[in-house]
């Protein structure tokens, strides 16, 4: 929950909370505390109610609906027919990405090698460049005006 906050800020948050609730504050964490235990012992009775009632061991994680779906009205037959139409379509899309990230990969290295030119014109230890073909050279500076 907290894993993008560092240390200053939870401190700070701290302090902030401690300003907001003064001497109230340990009677708060306690508070929200408890109705934190509450909500989970309220799903913990649902979920015993509907494991007991449908018959069946259900888990929280259950009653997503295709989850539920796939665990209690399909059998492992039925799943892999309903997936078999759309397995080509992963397997193309698939190949597809791992083209692109060959071609990306091409495209970094070509990048980094134009940096590390760039950066050897920069000291002055880039040869000149050689006019295209068709093309004499230019003797003059473009930009001057």
């Amino acid at each position: 929950m907290f894993e993008n906050l560092n240390w200053w800020e939870i401190g700070a948050l701290l302090m902030l909370a401690l300003l907001i609730f003064g001497e109230r504050l340990p009677k708060v964490i306690g508070d929200g505390l408890r109705m934190l235990r509450g909500l989970r012992s309220m799903a913990q009775n649902a979920t015993s109610d509907l494991s007991r009632e449908l018959g069946t061991d259900i888990q929280l994680e259950d009653l997503h609906p295709k989850a539920f779906i796939r665990k209690h009205l399909l059998s492992e037959d039925d799943e892999q027919a309903l997936r078999k139409p759309l397995q080509s379509l992963f397997d193309d899309v698939k190949q597809d990405l791992n083209g692109v990230k060959t071609e990306l990969d091409g495209v970094r290295s070509h990048l980094d090698e134009t940096a590390a030119d760039l950066r050897g014109a920069s000291r002055g230890s880039m040869p000149a460049e050689t006019p295209p073909a068709g093309r004499p050279a230019q003797r003059f500076d473009l930009d001057a005006t």
